[in-house]
């Protein structure tokens, strides 16, 4: 399998974590999206990445479509629930998590787009999606309590969601500190970066 995707992006990490965790084998390709020479559309042409790209060339995207197929692939440290509420609770996490980072990137580039003015950005925009992710992560730290992981006592897909989705958030918008407004995320946070598979896709 080739993996098509940015070290910087969380979606990407979210699925190298995973794959970290399941021990698949895969060969990773950096590709800058936003680069003119970017040659992603041959294989998503929805033009975004994580990308899976399989062995006889059929692509698979959108991060949650990929965890979940990797997730079947292993018997080894199983992510997410095959049914009922336990999965619904998971999923639920990721999407939480998904939505946070989707505001976070929003903002990031409403902000930072070299193709748009300065007097085209929207401060009121900015303004909501920031809005959106202080609330995603209050609402994480809601959810987790004094749990020692999101979804229970073992390290599941949850988690994973959640811990790229804070790391990203901290490495681009440093003055949010969720870290002193949330200690129960920091504690999750810190035990995460304890296992390999996060010590090893740190965002850069």
């Amino acid at each position: 399998m080739k993996l098509i995707g940015s070290t910087s992006s969380p979606y990407v990490r979210k699925v190298r974590v995973v794959m970290a965790e399941k021990r698949l084998d895969y060969e990773f390709v950096q590709e800058d999206v936003w680069a003119d020479g970017t040659t992603i559309a041959s294989s998503n042409p929805l033009g975004k990445v994580p990308c899976l790209v399989m062995d006889g060339g059929d692509a698979m995207f959108d991060s949650r479509v990929i965890v979940e197929y990797l997730d079947t692939l292993s018997p080894v440290g199983k992510l997410i629930p095959t049914s009922g509420r336990e999965r619904a609770e998971v999923k639920t996490w990721e999407a939480l998590a998904d939505g946070v980072m989707d505001a976070g990137v929003l903002w990031r580039m409403e902000a930072i787009w070299p193709k748009r003015a300065d007097g085209e950005r929207s401060q009121a925009w900015m303004d909501r999606q920031r809005g959106k992710v202080e609330a995603g992560i209050a609402a994480m730290a809601k959810g987790l309590g004094d749990k020692p992981f999101c979804s229970g006592i073992h390290l599941s897909l949850s988690d994973i969601a959640v811990g790229c989705a804070l790391d990203w958030t901290a490495f681009r918008f440093p003055e949010l500190d969720w870290r002193s407004a949330h200690p129960s995320l920091a504690r999750l946070i810190d035990k995460l970066h304890q296992r390999a598979s996060f010590k090893d896709t740190a965002p850069a």
